[in-house]
């Protein structure tokens, strides 16, 4: 049971863009869609959305190698197509722009030449096993998950942490299915979402910037798990869904007060707080290639 007296209010959602006809590659095959979505026609498959100083959503495609950029009124424009995967990106307050590519490593991406950079691509020579995600810290260190095909029967996902000084920590390696993650408000604990394990750990960093007496935060359930992650200010924690079509909101002490429900498919990939008050909440639905946005005024 994810609460305790309360039953989580529903939130709907509404559309606020789609992927345009003239982008989908419809009949491409693709080895990440091989591998990850078999015998499912896909012609795109959008995550990573993170907003810049202008209100524009970023979001990556995975299986074509591209980042789009979908201004404020709707209108998609294509930043980047490379050789790559890109699952995961963010905008650091300076408007550096950073990717977790699951071929290459962290990414940098330059949108006015539409061009990517490494920033980091292996680990004392040996090559990650596919990054996921990342999220950045205050201080402009960088937190990565390096996923690859790792789950219960193989529990050794590793977390990483980039310093801003070039040092490079591992957190854990022992992480079922690493995805999206988020530190909370005070940058004292990191939450990881285990998709493979269905269920979003806590990992409390120690003085000297380790971690120590990980749990799970929350579990749920479905045929996939727990995606891409986002905090409010308050330590309400936004949990995309990869295959029932909700986002989950915690409470700071783990309880589900709220869910979010998608108009228009399962895939709820992952999550980014905008708006002028940061009082909506945008979806990415990979399935469908929509961009989802929901009232979070009222929680």
């Amino acid at each position: 049971m994810m609460y305790l007296e309360t039953p989580p209010r529903l939130i709907e959602t509404r559309l606020f863009s789609t992927m345009p006809e003239k982008f989908r590659r419809k009949g491409v095959r693709t080895d990440w869609a091989d591998a990850n979505r078999p015998n499912v026609p896909t012609d795109s498959f959008i995550e990573g959305p993170s907003f810049d100083t202008d209100g524009n959503l970023y979001i990556v495609d995975i299986p074509f190698g591209r980042i789009f950029r979908i201004a404020p009124d709707g209108e998609w424009s294509l930043v980047a197509e490379y050789e790559g995967w890109p699952n995961g990106l963010k905008i650091a307050a300076d408007g550096r722009i950073l990717v977790a590519d699951y071929s290459h490593g962290i990414m940098e991406l330059d949108p006015k030449a539409g061009r990517i950079k490494p920033v980091l691509t292996a680990r004392n020579s040996e090559s990650f096993r596919g990054c996921n995600d990342l999220h950045l810290a205050s201080n402009g260190d960088i937190y990565f998950t390096d996923q690859g095909q790792t789950g219960l029967h193989d529990p050794s996902g590793r977390v990483y942490r980039l310093a801003s000084n070039g040092r490079l920590d591992c957190l854990i390696d022992t992480g079922i299915s690493p995805n999206g993650l988020v530190l909370d408000p005070t940058e004292t604990v990191l939450f990881v979402a285990m998709t493979r394990d269905n269920a979003v750990w806590r990992l409390p960093f120690m003085k000297d910037g380790s971690v120590s007496k990980v749990g799970r935060f929350c579990s749920l359930f479905g045929t996939s798990g727990p995606d891409g992650l986002t905090m409010d200010g308050k330590g309400r924690l936004f949990v995309g869904h990869a295959s029932l079509g909700h986002v989950f909101v915690f409470a700071p002490n783990g309880e589900l007060i709220a869910r979010i429900k998608s108009c228009v498919g399962p895939n709820c990939t992952n999550v980014a707080i905008g708006g002028a008050n940061k009082d909506r909440l945008y979806i990415t639905e990979s399935s469908t290639g929509s961009v989802l946005v929901a009232d979070i005024s009222g929680l």
